[in-house]
């Protein structure tokens, strides 16, 4: 008997099933023509994922659909290899679709969907790009930790009442690595003996910097400042390690790294991490416009009665919209290039942040179409901007004239 206020869709999947993944469960829906729906629930073990599997193929499965929760549906994606082909689905996306999806139907309600053609399935790279993905985000979340770890280093030396930061630009530069050190070992340290660490180009006065180092170190502070320094150094030992795993992995895709390296504002650090993401196949996104809206750096449309009142970028990959927003920065610092042209002429008008948002997205498409083409990126110079914009200008012109002279 069918349910009150039932929504019906045509079907085109034959034989489906939709998955609710959690951490120690998963709970399948099977649905399909001239199949008898079926749930059943099995633990995420790899033992119980296989018996899934065996018993999704005596059923005659051919697709699965899940939401893309956090890391756990991985596992599954794992064992479920080629044999069933998987849908991993944005749930945004699924919420979006009218029905009656609860948090009790949910293998049901993904289940229907699917059969119904109505998901579409998010990117899921091939497994050397996933795992470099894995070792660049890594390295990404070590860098933070240090960052983390230094301003915990500069907070401990304002307790302790020594205001380097007050006469050196970089206290983790050389001349304040030797004047730590120095400050460290020595428990009894006299501010005037560590003038002679003090590099030439260092601005302070001397005097000023002797003041700036007058604290008053307790044995608490000493112990803090060396932990951490050790922390530190550990964690660019690891770093290290991590970057070379990552020119391991990175070497199949040595070629694409170069032509990326072509764009202004991206260099081998970054191209690492832009193959990492999106991988090298672009057959993957219909479009440039697709790519730039799964990034998240594509203009959202927000109109009223014929006005955009809203030009907010979309939800999308953070890990490569911070990337990109690097890249921008990079790019609007360089010289004689189309773009720091570009970067001028919006920055005025649109402000920073935007203007670099408007920057990263002209690297994401030009990393689209020399993925596609395998091809390096063409400098169109600083001068292209004016001179199409001055194009524009006498086509506009021309056709007003040629309006006038017919009326």
């Amino acid at each position: 008997m069918k349910e009150k206020n039932a929504i019906e869709f045509e079907q085109v999947v034959e034989i489906g099933c939709g998955a609710d993944v959690h951490k120690d469960i998963i709970v399948v829906t099977v649905l399909g023509k001239d199949t008898k729906p079926e749930t059943r629930s099995y633990k995420t073990y790899t033992s119980s994922l296989i018996k899934l599997r065996e018993w999704l193929l005596s059923k005659r499965v051919t697709h699965m659909a899940m939401e893309s929760t956090g890391v756990y549906w991985k596992p599954v994606f794992n064992v479920m290899g080629d044999e069933i082909k998987i849908l991993l689905v944005n749930a945004r996306h699924v919420k979006n679709v009218p029905g009656h999806k609860t948090d009790k139907g949910d293998s049901q309600w993904l289940a229907k969907l699917l059969l119904s053609g109505l998901l579409k399935g998010s990117f899921i790279p091939e497994r050397p790009i996933r795992e470099l993905r894995d070792l660049t985000r890594y390295k990404t979340n070590l860098i933070q930790m240090i960052s983390s770890e230094r301003n915990r280093f500069m907070k401990t030396l304002e307790d302790a009442n020594i205001k380097l930061s007050s006469v050196l630009n970089d206290v983790f530069g050389v001349t304040g690595t030797k004047i730590m050190n120095h400050v460290l070992v020595f428990e009894n340290y006299r501010p005037e003996e560590l003038i002679q660490y003090v590099h030439g180009k260092v601005k302070a006065p001397r005097p000023e910097i002797m003041e700036a180092l007058t604290g008053y170190i307790t044995p608490h502070h000493r112990f803090m400042l060396k932990t951490i320094l050790e922390n530190i150094s550990q964690i660019e030992r690891t770093i290290r390690t991590v970057e070379a795993h990552i020119e391991a992995c990175i070497e199949p895709y040595k070629v694409e790294r170069e032509l990326l390296e072509t764009i202004p504002g991206v260099h081998k650090e970054s191209a690492n991490r832009i193959i990492a993401e999106i991988g090298v196949d672009m057959s993957q996104f219909p479009d440039q416009n697709h790519l730039a809206s799964w990034a998240g750096v594509c203009p959202g449309s927000n109109e009223t009665a014929g006005k955009n009142k809203s030009g907010r970028i979309t939800h999308g990959n953070k890990y490569l919209r911070s990337l990109l927003v690097e890249s921008g920065w990079a790019a609007s610092r360089t010289k004689n290039t189309y773009m720091s042209a570009k970067y001028k002429s919006l920055v005025g008008r649109r402000g920073k942040k935007k203007a670099i948002i408007a920057l990263g997205h002209k690297i994401l498409i030009a990393t689209y179409f020399i993925l596609r083409d395998k091809v390096q990126f063409k400098e169109l110079g600083e001068d292209h901007l004016n001179n199409y914009r001055k194009d524009r200008l006498i086509a506009y012109y021309q056709k007003q004239l040629e309006k006038l002279t017919a009326a």
